[in-house]
């Protein structure tokens, strides 16, 4: 199903299917993402994208207060500016691996992690492998019968993903150049 942005009473819906476990393809900041509910909608999110088994997705929270949540390691105070916003950070987890955070710009997206009160995975739309879209009418085609919610906000052209940096160790290593220039 598509609907517009801008449709009366979409957060509510879309949290709906959301806690249903379903996945929604939404603008999340400079592009559109596939999202879920984390972790239960890992395997079907892997699934869509043929995914190989193993890579991880990030994970988009509310504000900075939600680190808490996932490790002991508190953000860099250098990268804290570019909180919220398309700036990826992986950090060490608490069960000795990592996890990579995002905190969105995106007015609604925010609002719906504040509803939710739950992390969403999130990655971009496409097959493994293959180049991210940004064309609404692409995205349909490819993806309307494959996913429970598709929301319209028109094409994003010239889009550039979200900045990853790996803050595991004591140094901040770059892990691919986004929009954001560190």
């Amino acid at each position: 199903m598509v609907v517009r942005r801008n449709e009366p009473g979409l957060l509510h819906r879309v949290h709906d299917i959301l806690m249903e476990k379903d996945i929604v393809i939404m603008p999340c900041d400079t592009m559109y993402g596939v999202v879920g509910i984390a972790p239960e909608t890992e395997q079907r999110i892997a699934d869509l994208k043929n995914r190989e088994e193993g890579k991880a997705f990030l994970q988009l929270i509310g504000d900075i207060s939600w680190l808490k949540r996932f490790t002991d390691k508190e953000m860099p105070e250098s990268l804290k500016v570019h909180w919220p916003g398309p700036l990826t950070v992986i950090f060490p987890d608490k069960f000795n691996g990592t996890v990579a955070l995002r905190v969105p710009d995106d007015k609604f997206l925010k609002e719906l992690l504040w509803v939710l009160n739950r992390p969403l995975f999130s990655t971009s739309v496409n097959r493994s492998g293959e180049k991210p879209l940004f064309r609404i009418g692409e995205i349909i085609r490819q993806f309307n019968d494959k996913v429970d919610l598709i929301i319209d906000s028109g094409d994003y052209t010239n889009s550039v993903p979200s900045t990853i940096v790996d803050v595991t160790s004591s140094d901040i290593r770059l892990v691919r150049q986004g929009c954001i220039v560190l």
